[in-house]
C-alpha cells in the first residue's frame, strides 16, 4: 500500500520529504565553490570522469565569477521570486568535489550558507575518497552549531561494478565508498547516493544489483540519473565511435520503475531523471523534455499499480 505521506506519487520523492518536514516545497540553489577534483588536478587524472563536462556537473550553478557564497545565494534566490514557494531553500554545493579544499575554506563556505536565514540546510556533492576525518569532524561540529538546519553529503557512486568504474575513470574502489558510508552513518550525517543508469555495457540486471546493494547500506536518499552524452567529453568520443548506445525513453522508464520497485520505501528519491544542459546534449535527446519523462513515469506506474518497495524481496 502506497504511503499517504508520499503526496500522491508512487515513490517517496524529495518534494514529499520537504512537504512533510517543512510543510512546503523547497528549491535548491546550485553553488560553485571553485574547487577542483582529484580526477582533474593530476592526483588521479586530468580529464575527470569520462562523462563529466568542463563544468564538473555544476552546469546549472548561478554565474559565479568572483562571487561569494552569499552573493551566489542572493542571485540564486532571486530566480524563484515569481514561484509560489515557502520560506526555505537548500544550498547545493554542486560543481566538482566540494570537500576538496583546505579546511578553513570549507568551514568558511559552509558556514556562510548555513548562516543565510532563507537556507534550511546544505547539500554537499563530493567523492567518498575526499572525506578525510578532519572534514567529517567539521561537518559534525556544524551539525551541533546549527541544530535547526541539516547537512547532507552527496556521494557519486554511479555503479557498484568495478569494470564499469574503471571505464568511466571513477578513481576509487567500492570498498572506499563503503568505508565513507560507515563513517557518515556513525556521525548521523544523511547521505545521498548518485547512481547513473545506462552506463556503457551495463545490463539491466547489473543496474539492479547496484540498487540492491544500496538497500544494504541504507542511504538517506538516492539520485537516479540517466546517462547523458554531452559535448566535449570523452564519453562523447566513445559514443560517436559507436561503442555503445544510449537508452530509449521506453527502456529508461522500464528500468527506473524496476529500480524504484526494488528500493526500500524509506529511501528518499531525490531524482528520477536528469537535467543535462540542452545546448550541450548529444544523446539521448528525448530526455530534454523532463516534464514528459516524469509524466510518463507516473502514468506508467499508476497503470501498473507499481510503487517504491514493491519488489524489495524478489531480486
Amino acid at each position: 500500500m502506497i504511503k499517504s505521506e508520499w503526496h500522491g506519487k508512487p515513490y517517496y520523492s524529495l518534494d514529499a520529504y520537504c512537504k512533510n518536514t517543512f510543510q512546503h516545497k523547497c528549491y535548491k540553489v546550485a553553488l560553485n565553490t571553485h574547487m577542483s577534483c582529484p580526477n582533474r588536478d593530476g592526483t588521479l587524472g586530468t580529464r575527470g570522469c569520462i562523462f563529466c563536462s568542463a563544468g564538473g556537473s555544476g552546469d546549472f550553478a548561478v554565474s559565479t565569477a568572483h562571487k561569494s557564497i552569499s552573493e551566489q545565494l542572493k542571485e540564486g534566490l532571486s530566480l524563484f521570486r515569481n514561484k509560489q514557494v515557502g520560506q526555505h531553500f537548500i544550498a547545493y554545493f554542486q560543481a566538482y568535489t566540494n570537500t576538496y579544499a583546505p579546511l578553513p575554506y570549507l568551514e568558511q563556505v559552509y558556514t556562510e550558507a548555513l548562516s543565510c536565514p532563507d537556507v534550511c540546510g546544505i547539500s554537499i556533492a563530493t567523492r567518498p575518497d575526499c572525506l578525510p576525518d578532519e572534514v567529517l569532524q567539521l561537518l559534525h561540529r556544524l551539525q551541533i552549531t546549527y541544530p535547526d538546519k541539516f547537512i547532507w553529503v552527496e556521494l557519486g557512486l554511479q555503479t557498484i561494478h568495478e569494470e564499469t568504474a574503471r571505464l568511466i575513470r571513477r578513481g576509487y574502489p567500492l570498498s572506499c565508498f563503503a568505508e565513507a558510508m560507515n563513517k557518515l552513518h556513525s556521525l548521523n550525517i544523511p547521505t545521498i547516493v548518485h547512481v547513473i543508469l545506462g552506463l556503457p555495457h551495463e545490463t539491466p540486471r547489473m543496474m539492479l544489483e547496484t540498487i540492491t546493494y544500496l538497500n544494504s547500506v541504507n542511504p538517506f536518499g538516492i539520485k537516479l540519473q540517466l546517462l547523458h552524452v554531452l559535448k566535449d567529453t570523452d564519453l562523447a568520443d566513445y559514443y560517436l565511435k559507436g561503442n555503445f548506445r544510449t537508452l530509449s525513453k521506453e527502456e529508461y522508464l522500464s528500468l527506473v520503475i524496476s529500480c524504484l520497485e526494488h528500493l526500500s520505501p524509506d529511501i528518499v528519491i531525490h531524482r528520477v531523471t536528469g537535467d543535462g544542459p540542452k545546448e550541450m546534449m548529444i544523446a539521448p535527446l528525448w530526455s530534454c523534455n523532463k516534464r514528459d519523462v516524469l509524466n510518463s513515469l507516473h502514468k506508467q506506474m499508476r497503470e501498473k499499480g507499481s510503487y517504491q518497495g514493491a519488489k524489495t524481496d524478489t531480486f
